[in-house]
């Protein structure tokens, strides 16, 4: 069964975890396997296919795709979180763009004309279920990120974002959903203590990153039908009057994953 991040609002992308630990290990700041280590996390495999002179049906681990990318000249990583209508952080061609947007998460190579895109596989019966991922390189267009902002711009919309959404929670009646939207909430508290990014970002990358999440987190609820609204009307109204904060939420947090290779470490 192939899985989107969509399916578990509260956990951290993988795109996002390639992301950080290889800008981390580009930079110098951790040993490959280290890296490799971490963005491998609960999962049971991470391999690599398609990379430059690779012949079909080649796959590696993720240290040896992490060390290739750094020899073909890869000076870090950016995240990308596209849905339907909004390529964030992506720069085309169309069709790596599709394969992106399909699974909601990309990872591309500054300085390379290559892009990552995970197909992830649970497997098992419910209860023993084991994640196998395969990242499969495409060729992207050199240029900006579509729709990403700097990371002082995205700190500055979270501040607006989380002020306007507890405004619009509070007015859905989130707070007062009952017992499945308060396990939703503990949920995600519970996953708030995992360590975020990976050494050398920023405590600003951290915060806005960690902002972005809590936002996330409560619009997921908000969006999986806890409050007052109850009809399907009333769920369509929702969804537009708190898609322009999800937005500003997924901008964040590419700024604070792309940090690290895009902004200078003071």
């Amino acid at each position: 069964m192939l899985a989107t991040p969509a399916d578990n609002p509260y956990e951290e992308p993988r795109s996002g975890r390639l992301t950080a630990w290889g800008n981390a290990l580009l930079a110098g700041l951790v040993p490959p396997d280290n890296a490799a280590a971490a963005v491998l996390g609960e999962d049971e495999t991470h391999r690599v296919t398609g990379l430059p002179g690779d012949t079909d049906g080649d796959e590696h681990g993720l240290t040896w795709a992490l060390g290739r990318l750094r020899v073909l000249g890869a000076k870090g990583l950016r995240l990308a979180l596209p849905d339907a209508g909004h390529p964030l952080g992506l720069t085309g061609p169309a069709e790596f763009n599709t394969r992106a947007m399909g699974v909601g998460e990309a990872v591309l190579a500054v300085g390379l004309p290559i892009g990552l895109v995970p197909e992830i596989e649970v497997y098992g019966p419910a209860g023993d279920q084991g994640t196998r991922v395969l990242w499969r390189c495409g060729t992207v267009n050199d240029g900006p990120p579509a729709g990403v902002p700097s990371l002082h711009e995205a700190e500055r919309e979270l501040t607006d974002g989380l002020r306007e959404a507890t405004l619009l929670l509070t007015r859905l009646d989130v707070a007062g959903a009952g017992p499945e939207a308060l396990r939703a909430l503990e949920a995600y508290r519970r996953r708030g203590h995992a360590e975020l990014l990976a050494p050398g970002y920023s405590p600003r990358a951290v915060r806005v990153l960690e902002s972005a999440r809590q936002i996330s987190a409560l619009l997921a609820i908000a969006l999986g039908g806890h409050g007052a609204a109850v009809s399907a009307s009333e769920m369509a109204a929702r969804r537009e009057v708190l898609a322009p904060l999800v937005q500003t939420a997924r901008r964040a947090q590419i700024a604070a994953y792309n940090s690290l290779a895009d902004e200078p470490r003071g």
